[in-house]
């Protein structure tokens, strides 16, 4: 493909503007492939700051940054104007710490972390694992805190645990959120199988009531984020202070993840939805108010109109 000069200069501009760059599907608060979500993962361990530019939303920019670099996938990371690959070279690069030292970050942390492995649990994965002299048992735990085992030949980077006999292979972001993991065994009606209990884990969504929130407001512990669409809003204003979440996703998604945030709509079943997909994206600390400002209304302050 033959890059017009206007995308050319384009992309050049895009990039001497930013000295960090991942040319991506979807956006840093929401990737929409898996590809482009493995890549933010792996940047999201080395901790450095970097520009996204979402690809699907510029189709122009998306055949016209594989043009450029010669590369024929996205994502693509590019670092001071250089293309530095794909989804599996930055992974590759982000384990091993060499993207540590390309982006200026401190050599990352590889300390093996503490595992507690059940004799029961010891003798199933025993029993399950290959007999292939090159496999290895992997356990990977995504940003959501969810587990899978893989069993495939070690790359050479990997941060090794041991526990009741027992050798477990980590990537550098698995690593750091399995310290402390405990690994049984459970038979239950529902069948048998290995049970991972992670203390690392963010907590689900607290339920609190409206005077709940009252009391949070007067002691100046919570955020409210009002759900509701701009109409809904504008006929009943939450009286407190509060942030929406239409046309702010990225700025609440930017907030620190052990901020207190308390979802509110209507009646307390979208804001919920809202609630789950933050606690999906690592906050610790989050609340949906039953009721919504429906309750608000009844229980709080009658001068809010229902609707």
């Amino acid at each position: 493909m033959s890059l017009p000069p206007d995308l050319q200069a384009r992309i050049e501009a895009i990039l001497n503007a930013n000295p960090v760059v991942l040319f991506m599907k979807g956006s840093k608060q929401q990737p929409r492939c898996g590809f482009s979500a493995a890549a933010l993962e792996a940047m999201n361990a080395v901790g450095a700051d970097f520009a996204d530019v979402d690809v699907l939303a510029d189709p122009d920019i998306r055949e016209g940054i594989k043009a450029y670099g010669n590369w024929p996938t996205i994502p693509q990371l590019y670092v001071r104007g250089e293309l530095v690959g794909g989804a599996d070279i930055i992974s590759e690069l982000s384990n091993s710490g060499e993207l540590h030292r390309l982006l200026g970050q401190p050599t990352p942390d590889r300390t093996p972390p503490v595992l507690s492995i059940s004799d029961r649990a010891a003798a199933a994965i025993r029993d399950g694992l290959d007999e292939s002299e090159d496999d290895v048992l992997h356990l990977q735990i995504d940003a959501q805190y969810r587990a899978r085992f893989v069993v495939m030949p070690a790359k050479g980077h990997e941060i090794v645990a041991t526990a009741n006999g027992i050798t477990i292979h980590f990537d550098l972001a698995s690593a750091r959120r399995a310290d402390g993991l405990e690994i049984d065994w459970a038979e239950t009606v529902q069948g048998a199988g290995l049970v991972l209990n992670n203390p690392n884990r963010p907590q689900g969504v607290r339920a609190i009531s409206v005077r709940d929130l009252q009391q949070m407001l007067t002691a100046g512990s919570v955020t409210v984020i009002d759900v509701r669409p701009a109409a809904a809003r504008q006929v009943a204003t939450f009286p407190g202070p509060h942030r929406v979440l239409e046309g702010q996703l990225a700025a609440v998604l930017a907030l620190p993840k052990d901020q207190p945030l308390a979802f509110l709509c209507h009646h307390g079943i979208s804001s919920r939805s809202a609630a789950e997909h933050f606690v999906a994206q690592g906050f610790t600390k989050v609340m949906n108010v039953e009721g919504g400002i429906d309750a608000w209304a009844l229980e709080i302050d009658p001068s809010v109109p229902r609707y």
